[in-house]
């Protein structure tokens, strides 16, 4: 029996709608995502008779010269988008040929941070494409009028094939940008599979990418995401690509941040703060005192944490609030942090710091809508927690940052430094920070008092209590 006959009797592949994942058999539940109901069947593409790896005849290659890692380097040419904040996430601005994968949840700014920048490339000389797959080109105007941009000379084009746009666009002037708004709803006639499927979107982007690395075009793919926040669809695309970047934002708050996930022209987990307006997206060059614009009269349960996102320290407002359970299970709900850190921090002030929390509802709020994943914010939630439980006030104008080890002790982190001189230039008079690391001086004209233990920080708030109940 040929090869070709093997091909032709092998059974349907079934693939896996939310992870990508192929089975021979059909079965109700993804072994690899644990997704009920995601399988279906789908089509493989046939060999090409003849061709290079075909059953027709041995296949050769191309020889390729080798190089040793020694030699001249030369950083990669940027095209600045004009917008500080996007560039600051792209590690500079767009790399000609490079693809940027970027996801969020719908209606929260990514096709007018996108049509932003086509605007000002455009207006700069720059020939910019902006391909939309959901919308008419009607509505894309429409948007563009509502924040003046409609006089911007951006090409732009209501297509799903993949196939036509790439013959579109070769022709007349290279693109310096491509926009594809967005890969989920492209086609390609050369995959026998429904549109919206793995597969489909798998070999769309293969395509769309294969014509930015020959052709020298930025482009960028605009990615739906799940429930979970997740980018939607098969995980390979986000390795074919070169950046992988997250919208995020929460509707009741008129912020927005991009958060790079992957870069391989740059710092990864740099964030771009924006601020929603009638106009569009507008940059926050302070993002710290947005975040604590709103802060409340000095209460119980409230600290500051000085963090580090990518390379720029924000301050943002720890919340907690401790209040007795009739519940047989305290609740634990948290928004903005992880709940497993949360309770490895309940779990370390019972064990070592003395305090009784099995009896209280305990809830966790970053405010201004911020997703905290740094270690360091473990002492700022304790002194809010044990802040709550006791009802001491905090000093109002001091910050903290730690990292909370199992056994108790303070651990010191990193870039101390830039989060003591972004404290001080905010006007925050103290920081509470691990008694480990760095001598930092005067800490920039800052009250610097530190902890080895969270015994030392818990006696230090209950000393401000206006009861000594702290048990």
């Amino acid at each position: 029996m040929s090869g070709s006959e093997r091909v032709a009797k092998r059974g349907p592949t079934y693939i896996c709608q939310a992870c990508g994942a192929v089975y021979h058999r059909w079965q109700g539940k993804c072994d690899a995502c644990g997704t009920w109901s995601s399988l279906s069947e789908e089509a493989q593409a046939a060999p090409v008779p003849g061709g290079r790896g075909s059953s027709g005849g041995k296949a050769r290659g191309r020889v390729f010269a080798l190089e040793t890692l020694k030699g001249e380097t030369q950083d990669a040419p940027r095209i600045v988008a004009g917008i500080g904040e996007l560039d600051r996430v792209t590690g500079g601005g767009f790399v000609p040929g490079s693809v940027l994968l970027i996801g969020g949840d719908p209606g929260i700014g990514k096709s007018t941070l996108l049509m932003q920048a086509c605007a000002a490339l455009a207006l700069r000389g720059q020939r910019v494409v902006y391909v939309s797959g959901e919308e008419s080109t009607g509505q894309v105007r429409l948007r563009a009028e509502r924040m003046g941009l409609a006089e911007a000379p951006v090409d732009l084009a209501a297509e799903t094939n993949v196939e036509d746009i790439i013959a579109t666009l070769g022709q007349g002037q290279r693109p310096a940008l491509v926009v594809i708004d967005s890969i989920q709803t492209m086609w390609s006639g050369e995959v026998e599979s429904a549109p919206g499927t793995v597969t489909q979107v798998r070999g769309s982007a293969q395509a769309l990418i294969r014509y930015a690395k020959t052709s020298g075009a930025c482009l960028i793919l605009v990615g739906h995401v799940t429930k979970d926040g997740q980018i939607a669809g098969p995980r390979v695309v986000e390795h074919m690509v070169d950046a992988v970047l997250s919208f995020e934002g929460e509707g009741a708050h008129s912020f927005r941040i991009l958060r790079g996930q992957k870069n391989r022209f740059g710092a990864t987990d740099e964030i771009g703060v924006f601020e929603m307006t009638g106009k569009g997206l507008s940059e926050v060059s302070n993002p710290s005192a947005l975040f604590l614009a709103g802060r409340d009269q000095p209460a119980p349960g409230a600290a500051v944490f000085a963090g580090v996102e990518g390379t720029r320290p924000v301050l943002v407002e720890i919340q907690a609030l401790v209040a007795p359970t009739s519940l047989g299970t305290p609740r634990r709900a948290v928004v903005g942090w992880e709940n497993s850190r949360l309770a490895m921090v309940l779990a370390v002030l019972e064990t070592h710091g003395g305090l009784r929390l099995g009896q209280h509802d305990v809830y966790l709020n970053v405010a201004g809508g911020l997703r905290v994943n740094e270690p360091a914010a473990d002492i700022a939630v304790a002194a809010a927690l044990v802040s709550s439980l006791t009802g001491a006030i905090l000093p109002n104008e001091s910050v903290y940052f730690g990292e909370v080890a199992l056994s108790g002790a303070i651990r010191p982190v990193s870039v101390a430094a830039a989060r003591l001189r972004e404290a001080a230039k905010l006007g925050f008079g103290a920081a509470f920070l691990p008694s480990g690391g760095a001598d930092f001086g005067d800490g920039s004209g800052l009250n610097l008092r530190r902890f080895g233990h969270v015994t030392e920080l818990v006696a230090d708030i209950a000393a401000r209590a206006p009861r000594r109940d702290v048990k």
